[in-house]
């Protein structure tokens, strides 16, 4: 495949070519209730070209080798017409020449396992939430999805890379009278089959969790003192701080790249966030990014200071700072983009029962449902949380919404706990899908949060 590739960048005359080829299989399983609803499963091939000329950078996908002419003449007219017409050049960080192959190291390769062994793992966990009266309906959806990435470029790197993902996600919803609630499951990993399997305790869990939501009391709104637990504050990092962090998004923006100045003190001193792509296991490992960059963790803030952001090759080049390998596109039909890999919260020196020694009285915050950003203003619901009275855990609340300004929350964080966990499933949105945007934190006690409520 390699030579196949190298031969066609090798017709182009330009400053800087790539190209990317990829081999993507999806396996999707659902069931609606009791029924056995859908069984996809899905190969696609497609390639990416990328073609610098004068500053002018433009890209093109095409499925057929047979295409690879007309791309490459299409992909030369837009680099040329974006040189003449951009008053902004794009220039390339410099990038180290790699050749090497990566393969995951699978527990258990999703490939070897009957696809009847996979119905039947669903159906299970499906069933578990259906024997409980109170739980009117369900969804539930495994996937699969493998990609098989080569990468060549004309300084002569050459990388084949595969990513695995396995997860099982969907809802419960229950009934009580006219009162309706729901909450989300969801579980997988990057590292084999097995993540999918042995959790029954946690699906007990979530229908004891929707079953307590109704008889939970809507949240009172107001102001207050609340510990967020791991995935809510994970997702919190994520999408309120982790976004501006990505330097696509704050580059022909001189607000923002004056407000995340390098060295600017935004958060607590207790506060330290990394995005870490390099963690084997975790959601969102991978060796290299789409533009051929080896990844590697970058501190995003150190003790409340800001300390890094992520980069592709051209915004590496405009901001002067090194290149990371955060350029990543969802497969074969986009051209990469800067996204997180593995975001997270460090663990603090507190434990979970010192955050609510600490907290005395408040609300105790679970689980991300949906939320926005607008600048640097985000909004979030929870899928539920509990009143905390005097450091203790008191009854079960709903309806919950946070919001607030990003750099008064992030220096309003007082405690933080040392029971760091990662998310299983992951997602992200901005501008294509990235199934394998993983976050995480600890435990986490923010003074003076808006929630939104009755």
């Amino acid at each position: 495949m390699f030579d196949k590739l190298i031969e066609i960048i090798s017709k182009i005359d330009a400053d800087y070519v790539d190209l990317r080829f990829e081999k993507r299989s999806d396996l999707n399983i659902e069931y609606l209730n009791h029924d056995l609803n859908k069984i996809n499963s899905n190969d696609a091939t497609g390639y990416v070209l990328r073609v610098l000329i004068d500053g002018g950078f433009a890209s093109i996908s095409f499925t057929n080798i047979n295409d690879a002419e007309r791309a490459i003449k299409n992909c030369i007219v837009n680099a040329k017409i974006l040189s003449k017409n951009s008053s902004k050049k794009v220039n390339l960080a410099k990038s180290k020449v790699i050749k090497d192959k990566f393969y995951p190291n699978l527990k258990t390769d999703p490939d070897k396992i009957p696809i009847e062994e996979k119905i039947n793992l669903l159906k299970k966990y499906n069933e578990m939430g259906l024997s409980e009266p109170k739980i009117v309906s369900t969804s539930m959806r495994l996937f699969e999805t493998k990609r098989d990435r080569f990468f060549v470029s004309s300084e002569g790197t050459e990388i084949n890379e595969k990513l695995i993902t396995c997860g099982i996600s969907g809802m419960f919803t229950a009934k009580k009278d006219n009162v309706l609630q729901n909450v989300r499951v969801s579980f997988g990993g990057s590292d084999g089959f097995q993540t999918l399997l042995n959790q029954e305790d946690y699906i007990e869990e979530r229908k004891k969790i929707v079953c307590d939501l109704l008889d939970a009391q809507p949240v009172k709104g107001g102001i207050y003192n609340v510990i967020l637990n791991q995935s809510l504050a994970g997702v919190f990092a994520h999408e309120a701080f982790g976004h501006f962090s990505e330097a696509d998004l704050i580059e022909d923006s001189p607000i923002m790249r004056q407000k995340m100045k390098i060295g600017s003190e935004l958060g607590s001193p207790i506060l330290t966030i990394v995005d870490d792509p390099t963690l084997e296991g975790a959601l969102g490992f991978y060796k290299y990014d789409d533009e051929g960059v080896e990844a590697s963790k970058v501190i995003l803030m150190e003790n409340g200071v800001l300390k890094g952001r992520l980069h592709s090759r051209a915004t590496a080049s405009e901001f002067n700072e090194p290149i990371n390998g955060h350029c990543v596109a969802e497969d074969y039909r986009f051209a990469p983009i800067i996204r997180m890999g593995t975001i997270f919260i460090k663990n603090g020196n507190d434990t979970f029962d010192s955050l609510k020694e600490k907290l005395k009285d408040g609300l105790y915050l679970c689980d991300a449902k949906g939320g926005q950003t607008a600048g640097e203003n985000f909004t979030f619901g929870a899928q539920y949380g509990y009143i905390v009275k005097d450091g203790k855990i008191d009854s079960m609340v709903r309806d919950i919404n946070i919001s607030g300004n990003l750099y008064e929350t992030l220096k309003n964080i007082s405690a933080i706990a040392n029971d760091l966990v990662l998310s299983k499933t992951g997602g992200c949105g901005k501008g294509q899908l990235n199934i394998r945007s993983c976050h995480g934190a600890p435990h986490v006690l923010i003074n003076n949060l808006v929630v939104g409520g009755v």
